[in-house]
């Protein structure tokens, strides 16, 4: 049978799926189009097993253990492996996670590995045409424009777009190759899912990290969502947050300005107006101070400045919130009472609360609320923040940022310092591969790069508008899908305007097809991550080791691997790789998860030695799927994953930290306190802790972070060795290599970061408390007055738009040639840009259109009819095919779309530009085509979640 297709209609799958239709699947779902609801809850029966026909039945079966490949839960697989090839999956039953729990997406994973629509070999674009070469053809290519760009315009013109999909080791590395080409014009996706987060809880307490884990959700009394809709993006989460559901009665709160799955589960669903999250959170925090709800004292001991919170809560009584935020007041009143009344209770927020231009602000309203109320360092509280993608907490945590070196140490001269201690190289070396001169007063090794929501403002605007000396001319796509960025046009025209584009993907992904070039591209294939080892960090910091199930297929090439040639052909491998043992032609993985482990002291990645975290892995049934403890064996009162912080060596064997800032546990049983990242005082008032203190603490009260003086006047300073003092001298806890600081810290019960309170204002922010500002794109105009945006500024490199763009809204009219609000959101079937699992047979037969959800109202008023072909058009002009899916799940004036999408733009298929074999199952347009411009002024996170648009027939 052979796949057919209706006219700008995504092809369909050739292969069986569940045993029934998809129409039939959709009837007994419940609806028209969409994706699997609790999937997770349905064990098997949602799997098939897969075998090889060329593989005879009675081979022995080798049993591989892996971790899911989707979101960052982190859910455990068995791959069994016959002949070298991957021919069954289970899912692990014994696994602490999930329990033997799977989502479609991860009960179709061996199909990424085996999948058809892989890239077979390199290939570049010749003349219009795809030519597949040898590799050695591809890295001397690749790395002689690589060295001409250099040579020419400087090392800042090549971009190094990185990736969730690696292994923390490759996040490392590919941190450190850019560090060694010199530049830091490298990013990932936490850029457009979670950099808000980062930067809003890490300057509320100390780490900008999930506070808790998914299955200490089970402890909660309330479960507070916000722009998080986990039973269709983290399915598997579910059966933790059931759990506590059915045994504690927990009360389930969801704002969502859509009807959702997760919705559909809870106690009170507050329907607020998309970019209204702060005054929704003031709200709550108005009637909880006003009724005397609030934690008095942990907010006396803990927190500092919650005064100006209260004074800024008067500002939104009930009466306001519901008119800014389109809700009754009484859903207010009851979100409020449901937290107060039921503590502890847990807040979660996902890219609903994150990908908007005030996103680093919503962060710290929710922030804001669980301080309110006490809810922090305590079991079933917390905020417990959902990551996309698989490792996309290790790829943050290891430095693929374009502001920061891993551990978040910054990009200051110390920073800088502090790594090239831990690779043992010369700093003046280091320093002299990156550009001279300076950018807007600093020099290029410490100014923070391009970030990948604008690689392609780096590549379009005019020279002398960058912080740079010149355009970026090349850039690798290594693992990322570019169209989960907003303005697909201008990401078009960079693609276009590039001297060379470098696909590094196991797929060709929307970077190697929606160009309109006819040479420069290059298509490299990556191996999945199933065909390489390395350890992932799941969103509740659990550090896995994944085993390799199978050998890299076709001429697929690992990540490492990958890095090492490049290196070798730039020439700076013998310093990028200086530490590591090279072994068939790549670095020995463990060699860079010990390195890690000499460097990142920041954050307390250094207990977790490839050994313990093997050890974990061979033994997960060993580990307790309520309290993630194992309660025997050889891992016996270890925390599953060894969490960070894992204080010290791996000989110390810190058990790990499932809730951090806990004051209830000891330090070295995984307690602590709030950080003191920012100093003992403020405005001449004392910022830290005052009575308040981890259990054991010998220091009974607030105190600063750890440094070498700090010993020597604790008198504590001879119990460091004597190689001890040598490292440690003119040193802190950060930045001493032999740990003898923190060790001595957490022998006497102190954490080694220091006791502070959680701060609720930032004034090194543009906004010093979190203010509500109207969307660059809103539909109330009447608003913007009394809630209007940011001035135009330079963000780092970049000029950034905020009040021009508003201004625009209303002297075009914009809001009433587009009158429709535009948000998106996630599918369970798919994930991120879509290219993997979209190639996917077993779950492209599962969702085949990509659509927009309409309100019945606003249908009729066009004259559309669910399931008819549209035009969508946002508020920059960008158009888009699509078909209708008329519901109520979306208010009336809002519409949604999912963002996985891509192969279509503009109404025009893509698939002509794709090698042969490599076209997705399913095609369609990218809601980002038609989303618009917008960025968060600390982060540079995308406005995905409140825009504007105008539909009409096809």
């Amino acid at each position: 049978m052979k796949l057919t297709r209706k006219s700008n209609v995504a092809p369909v799958a050739d292969k069986p799926a569940l045993g029934i239709s998809r129409r039939q699947f959709m009837k007994h779902a419940g609806i028209a189009t969409g994706g699997i609801a609790a999937a997770s809850l349905m064990g098997t029966g949602m799997m098939r097993r897969a075998e090889a026909a060329d593989v005879p039945y009675d081979a022995p079966i080798e049993i591989k253990r892996t971790i899911c490949s989707a979101c960052a839960v982190g859910c455990g697989l068995y791959a069994e492996v016959q002949n070298g090839v991957w021919t069954g999956q289970e899912p692990a039953f014994d696994h602490p996670f999930n329990a033997g729990g799977h989502c479609a997406k991860g009960a179709a994973l061996r199909e990424h590995g085996h999948g058809e629509k892989r890239l077979k070999y390199p290939m570049k674009l010749v003349d219009g045409k795809w030519k597949k070469i040898s590799w050695d053809q591809a890295i001397n290519e690749v790395g002689d424009k690589m060295l001409e760009i250099r040579k020419e315009s400087g090392p800042d013109s090549v971009y190094f777009m990185g990736s969730a999909k690696f292994s923390n080791e490759g996040c490392y590395s590919y941190r450190k190759l850019a560090a060694m080409w010199g530049t830091n014009n490298v990013d990932h996706s936490a850029r457009i899912c979670h950099s808000t987060t980062v930067a809003g809880v890490a300057n509320t307490w100390g780490y900008g990290a999930q506070t808790n884990s998914f299955n200490d959700i089970q402890n909660a009394n309330a479960i507070f969502f916000i722009g998080a809709n986990p039973a269709e993006a983290h399915p598997v989460s579910m059966q933790h947050i059931l759990i506590a559901k059915e045994k504690n009665n927990a009360k389930i709160i969801v704002v969502d300005p859509r009807y959702t799955r997760t919705a559909a589960h809870s106690d009170l669903h507050c329907a607020i107006r998309p970019g209204t999250d702060i005054p929704f959170i003031y709200g709550m925090l108005w009637h909880i101070f006003e009724n005397g709800w609030e934690d008095k004292t942990f907010i006396e001991q803990r927190t500092y400045a919650m005064d100006e919170i209260r004074a800024e809560a008067k500002k939104f009584p009930p009466k306001e919130v519901a008119d800014v935020c389109g809700v009754s007041e009484d859903v207010i009143y009851q979100a409020a009472k449901l937290m107060a009344e039921n503590r502890p209770g847990t807040v979660v927020w996902c890219m609903g609360g994150t990908q908007h231009h005030v996103g680093n602000a919503n962060t710290r309203a929710y922030c804001l609320l669980q301080l309110a109320l006490g809810n922090m360092g305590v079991s079933g509280g917390g905020t417990n923040i959902f990551r996309g993608h698989d490792n996309v907490q290790g790829a943050t945590d290891l430095g693929l940022l374009f502001d920061n070196l891993p551990g978040y140490y910054g990009l200051t001269s110390a920073a800088w310092q502090h790594w090239t201690n831990v690779w043992e190289l010369d700093m003046e070396w280091v320093k002299g591969r990156f550009d001279h001169g300076t950018y807007l007063g600093r020099e290029p090794m410490t100014t923070p790069g391009i970030p990948c929501s604008r690689w392609h403002d780096g590549v379009l605007l005019e020279k002398d508008k960058l912080a740079q000396k010149d355009n970026i001319r090349l850039a690798f796509f290594w693992g990322q899908s570019v169209n989960t960025e907003t303005r697909q046009a201008e990401v078009r025209d960079a693609l276009d305007k590039m001297d060379t584009v470098v696909v590094v993907d196991p797929f060709p992904t929307m970077a190697g097809v929606m160009h309109r070039r006819k040479n420069g591209v290059y298509l490299l294939p990556a191996c999945t991550q199933f065909e390489a080892s390395g350890a992932i960090s799941n969103s509740g910091r659990s550090i896995q080791w994944r085993e390799q199930v199978v050998q890299p297929l076709f001429e697929s090439k690992n990540d490492i691997e990958i890095m090492y040639l490049l290196a070798k052909k730039v020439g700076i491998a013998d310093q990028w790789a200086k530490r590591w043992e090279i072994k068939d032609g790549k670095p020995v993985t463990e060699d860079i998860s010990r390195e890690i482990n000499r460097g990142m002291w920041t954050i307390g990645y250094t207990g977790q030695s490839p050994e313990r975290i093997k050890q974990h892995t061979m033994n997960w049934g060993t580990f307790s799927n309520k309290t993630l403890e194992a309660e025997g064996g050889p891992c016996k009162g270890e925390t599953y994953g060894l969490p960070w912080p894992c204080w010290g060596t791996p000989e110390q064997k810190h058990p790990g930290t499932q809730i951090l800032y806990n004051t209830h546990k000891h330090v070295k049983d995984g307690g602590g306190n709030f950080r003191a990242r920012y100093g003992v005082e403020h405005n001449g008032q004392n910022i830290l802790a005052e009575g308040s203190f981890s259990k054991g603490c010998e220091l009974e009260d607030g105190f600063p972070e750890f440094t070498d003086k700090m010993l020597k006047q604790l008198g504590w300073w001879d119990e460091l060795t004597a190689e001890e003092k040598a490292s440690a001298e003119g040193k802190n806890w950060k930045t001493d290599l032999s740990g003898g600081i923190v060790r001595v810290a957490v022998k006497h019960g102190c954490i080694p970061f220091g006791n502070a309170k959680a701060r609720c204002i930032v004034w090194t922010f543009p906004d010093q408390f979190p203010v509500h500002r109207e969307p660059l794109y809103t539909s109330r105009r009447d608003l913007i007055a009394k809630y209007p945006t940011y001035a135009d500024m330079q963000v780092h490199r970049l000029p950034t738009l905020y009040k021009s763009i508003q201004d625009k809204v209303i002297t075009d009219n914009l809001d009433k040639k587009y009158p429709l609000v535009l948000t998106s959101g996630r599918l369970v079937e798919y994930e991120g840009g879509g290219e993997e699992s979209r190639s996917n047979p077993w779950l492209a037969e599962l969702q085949q259109e990509m659509f927009v959800e309409i309100h019945p109202a606003d249908a009729a008023d066009r004259g559309l009819r669910d399931g008819e072909m549209v035009w969508l058009e946002g508020a920059e002009g960008g158009r888009i095919k699509v078909m209708a899916m008329v519901t109520p799940r979306v208010p009336k004036g809002i519409t949604w779309m999912p963002y996985h999408f891509a192969g279509v733009m503009h109404g025009e298929s893509l698939e002509p530009n794709y090698p042969e074999g490599t076209v997705p199952y399913v095609l369609g347009e990218s809601c980002n085509t038609a989303l618009t411009y917008g960025y968060d002024p600390v982060t540079q996170m995308q406005e995905t979640k409140a825009s504007l648009c105008q539909i009409e027939k096809a």
